[in-house]
């Protein structure tokens, strides 16, 4: 019972790094970072969040696209532009990071503690 209990374990760990370690190719940046980015007209800026928290507070010059939304809008996002992806704390804007890169998008950026962050 413990050979089995101790692959238990080890699996979980190895699915959690997997989970927590940033994949290749996406980059990270500061909220004091995307401060002197803003205004670069050659970037996407999407916002993962809720609508509902989107239309509490969001960070000027970011559009709405709702994680759960976001597989079925790629279609309208440019393959040749960077993605700026910003989420409440990093956490959804990382996965939907991901998700951009496993849909074949290259040039990607988490910000790094999200909306909190900028406040």
């Amino acid at each position: 019972m413990t050979i089995v209990n101790s692959i238990i374990i080890a699996l979980l760990i190895i699915f959690l790094v997997q989970k927590l370690i940033p994949v290749k190719g996406i980059n990270q940046m500061t909220a004091a970072q995307l401060k002197n980015n803003l205004r670069d007209k050659n970037k996407q800026y999407i916002d993962v969040r809720t609508p509902a928290e989107f239309n509490g507070f969001h960070v000027p010059g970011f559009v709405n696209v709702p994680l759960h939304q976001l597989h079925q809008k790629m279609g309208q996002l440019s393959k040749d532009k960077e993605i700026v992806v910003i989420c409440q704390s990093g956490m959804r804007s990382s996965k939907a990071a991901k998700m951009l890169k496993k849909s074949g998008f290259k040039n990607i950026t988490n910000i790094r503690g999200g909306v909190s962050a900028w406040r």
